[in-house]
């Protein structure tokens, strides 16, 4: 969301009390060089009814509370993705097993800790999920929580660039000639958990932006 100046919402509500329609307003801050977002925002930042003086609409802040929950949630998709990647690997090390990998006991271990991961967190994740929703049903204006957002689209850059580096090795591989059968699955895997979440952000971001 773009920022909007203490100068631009004193503009707004100059206007609004003068009686000024709102369609006017916003095209005279269009014409002043403001951007439509940041004309948007500054109109949307006061409720559009029927009052003497411009009545502004509740703002989002940010708690302590509110932070270590979002905190939680993300750290605890990065950890069920990580682990998720992790076990599907190990497996498909064991249906395509390479002479060259580590020992049966090692790979024992690591399918039990990333089992065990994923046992803890993915059930969090969907549990802080689902306690933030239901406060997001209550109160809609915390969608525009600057730590939700904020995390929201570090998660998608990461998304973003994980996918381009699991196409970038698909193709040095394939234009190497050392394309198997174990590795193109583990491109499949990284592509189709990384894809997973970016579209369900992605989707997330774009229906707030609708609402």
């Amino acid at each position: 969301m773009a920022s909007v100046t203490a100068d631009l919402e004193d503009f707004v509500r100059d206007g609004l009390q003068r009686g000024l329609p709102r369609a006017e307003i916003q095209s005279a801050m269009l014409t002043a060089g403001w951007t439509p977002e940041q004309a948007k925002n500054a109109l949307n930042a006061f409720a559009d009814v029927a009052f003497p003086v411009p009545v502004p609409r509740p703002r989002p802040y940010l708690s302590a509370r509110e932070a270590f929950l979002y905190l939680v949630l993300f750290a605890a998709l990065y950890l069920s993705a990580f682990h998720l990647g992790s076990l599907s690997f190990e497996f498909i090390e064991r249906t395509f097993p390479d002479p060259s990998a580590r020992e049966i006991h090692g790979l024992r271990d690591s399918l039990r800790f990333s089992a065990s991961a994923l046992i803890v967190g993915f059930p969090l994740f969907v549990f802080v999920s689902w306690f933030i929703n239901r406060g997001l049903e209550r109160n809609p204006v915390k969608r525009l929580s600057a730590v939700r957002r904020w995390l929201t689209y570090l998660t998608l850059f990461l998304a973003v660039t994980i996918l381009a580096g699991d196409l970038i090795a698909l193709i040095y591989n394939l234009l190497g000639g050392e394309l198997t059968a174990r590795f193109v699955l583990k491109v499949a895997t990284v592509a189709i958990i990384a894809g997973s979440i970016f579209g369900y952000y992605l989707g997330d971001l774009r229906q707030e932006e609708r609402e």
